[in-house]
């Protein structure tokens, strides 16, 4: 066989088992839970940063 060609015969009876593949459980590692943080900074000059980081985006 030349360079590109194929045996058909390979081509013909291509199966899978579906039933030993396992199916992906999204739900796997979802958690309940809370999350939280401590800061140094106020909430008000949270919110002054983020106006600040909002205004240079419009530019």
């Amino acid at each position: 066989m030349g360079f590109g060609s194929y045996d058909e015969s390979e081509q013909q009876e291509q199966t899978t088992d579906d039933e030993d593949v396992d199916a992906v459980n999204v739900h796997q590692n979802d958690h309940q839970g809370e999350m939280s943080f401590e800061s140094d900074v106020s909430t008000d000059e949270l919110v002054s940063q983020l106006g600040s980081m909002k205004d240079d985006d419009d530019e």
